[in-house]
């Protein structure tokens, strides 16, 4: 019996609750999250509407959300939560991201290694 893989990322209630909102006034398929290389301390988070994901990105469902994680990123994003934080200077989703290591003073650039996928 093979067990059930674990999800790439997770979102938490907050996060799908906005992910949903989005989708449904936007009509645009899904919402890939990614990173990519920017920003003072060398990596940034992204997210975007895809109508279709890749043939190779990882489709997540979690919070009865659907999300798309862009294939590129996955080592990067590997055990990351996504939520959405809301307080009264600001609204934004937000990565909690166990491969991040560094980032800089502004908050808009992370430094992150692989995920390691030994045992």
């Amino acid at each position: 019996m093979t067990r059930p893989r674990p999800k790439a990322v997770t979102l938490t209630e907050a996060a799908a609750e906005r992910v949903k909102a989005l989708m449904a006034r936007e009509n645009k398929g899904y919402l890939r999250v990614g990173v990519k290389n920017g920003g003072c301390a060398g990596m940034e988070y992204v997210m975007d509407y895809v109508a279709e994901p890749d043939a190779l990105d990882e489709r997540v469902e979690d919070q009865g959300v659907e999300i798309v994680v862009d294939a590129k990123s996955l080592l990067f994003l590997l055990g990351s939560q996504l939520d959405y934080e809301v307080t009264p200077l600001h609204a934004k989703f937000v990565f909690r991201n166990p491969n991040e290591t560094d980032a800089c003073g502004c908050g808009e650039s992370v430094t992150l290694v692989q995920a390691s996928l030994g045992a």
